[in-house]
């Protein structure tokens, strides 16, 4: 039985980390903040991010990234503490996770995924002649 409060976690190994998973898991904007927080302040608790979001959609996003190999979690005292394996994933993927970083476009509060920018909505000057 696991000790604390949580059950125990796993993490598969860099081996076996398929760069479809980490491309899924970086699709979602919620879940390329909380890597982007992490690559900027280190190991922080699951309670430390801020973003408004229930708990149980933040544990969502945390097991999705874990599942998919973008962070260890481990227990520190009464606080589960996640860290980025952006090293491991570096060797395994060179420069993959800080080129999506990179290119996406910044994660906002007010994220809407049906929201479109406007170089990309339809404009009837570009439609077809007709």
């Amino acid at each position: 039985m696991p000790l604390g409060r949580w059950k125990t976690v796993t993490h598969p190994d860099i081996a076996d980390v398929v760069i479809d998973d980490v491309l899924q898991a970086l699709a979602d904007p919620t879940r390329r903040r909380i890597v982007r927080m992490l690559a900027a302040d280190g190991d922080r608790p699951c309670g430390s991010f801020g973003l408004d979001v229930a708990p149980s959609t933040l544990s969502h996003h945390f097991k999705t990234l874990r599942n998919a190999g973008l962070i260890r979690q481990f227990d520190s005292g009464r606080q589960r503490m996640n860290t980025l394996r952006l090293t491991e994933l570096d060797t395994r993927f060179p420069g993959l996770v800080q080129s999506i970083l990179d290119h996406a476009e910044p994660e906002t509060e007010e994220y809407n995924p049906c929201h479109r920018s406007p170089s990309r909505e339809f404009s009837p000057s570009r439609s077809a002649p007709g």
